[in-house]
């Protein structure tokens, strides 16, 4: 689906202002197709393109440690001489940590761009994730760092973060629960999440920019590159504010959203409103 500027530039901003909080920022997406003038799903390809934006800005806030990661892994790799440890093993956890999601995606590509985006299935997920978000938070212990980061804990982030390919289950959402469930800290699963998507999201984006070319639809350039160019402003600026809010408050009020707008599409549907597919 092609969309206008308005459209895009609706779906840039809210791209942004639910990419990095655990409500899935592809459901939104889709929901928000419904309401748009076409009431059309705005599509995997335009979504993964967008989310170039928001990857963007994790960058831009994350520079600094990306940057120290980058240059202990090569000095690592190359043998250049000394190097931080925790930072070259960092760079291998995030390595290992984006297999699954490679593969998954790869394996599962087409279900992704069309049966998983079912409204009925954004609106369980949206719900049944979000609960298991609650009670990750509630009962989890809380205090391990990132230094605890182990091969295997990587991995299971890894898969936690591949769940996300279903729209409703939010990245961030997945990854952080399952960081919880571990025992790490909102902070450290939070900051683990937002680097762990940095090779996953890059390369769904810009895979999707490069295959539409060739389409005989492909996504509109213009609104795709503003509604892009919007996540990445907004989308910082939920970095910062939502960095600060885990680190002091719950994920109780985005379990509640969930379940509320997961009742809502559920609502809608079976009202007719709303077409599943």
């Amino acid at each position: 689906m092609s969309v206008n500027w308005i459209d895009a530039a609706t779906l840039g901003v809210l791209q942004g202002l639910t990419e990095f909080l655990p409500v899935s920022s592809s459901a939104h997406l889709r929901i928000a197709g419904e309401m748009l003038p076409s009431g059309a799903d705005p599509g995997a390809a335009f979504t993964a393109i967008t989310q170039i934006g928001t990857e963007a800005a994790v960058v831009v806030y994350f520079w600094a440690d990306i940057m120290k990661i980058a240059s202990a892994w090569c000095r690592q790799t190359l043998r250049l001489g000394p190097y931080n440890v925790e930072a070259a093993r960092m760079g291998w956890l995030i390595m290992i940590g984006s297999v699954p999601i490679v593969v998954l995606g790869l394996l599962f590509k087409d279900q992704i761009e069309h049966d998983l985006r079912n409204l009925y299935i954004t609106a369980i997920t949206l719900i049944g994730f979000g609960l298991v978000l609650g009670v990750a938070d509630r009962f989890g212990q809380k205090r391990l760092g990132l230094t605890s980061l182990s091969w295997r804990d990587g991995l299971i982030f890894g898969f936690a973060q591949a769940m996300a390919l279903i729209p409703g289950v939010s990245r961030s959402g997945g990854t952080i629960t399952a960081g919880l469930i571990m025992g790490y800290s909102r902070d450290a699963a939070a900051r683990y999440s937002f680097l762990l998507a940095i090779p996953a999201v890059f390369g769904s984006g810009f895979y999707q920019l490069f295959k539409s070319i060739g389409e005989d639809t492909p996504v509109a350039a213009g609104p795709t590159a503003l509604a892009t160019a919007l996540a990445f402003v907004v989308g910082y600026g939920v970095i910062v504010v939502f960095l600060k809010l885990v680190s002091t408050k719950g994920y109780m009020p985005f379990v509640a959203y969930r379940a509320v707008l997961g009742l809502v599409v559920i609502t809608m549907l079976w009202a007719g409103l709303w077409q599943p597919l």
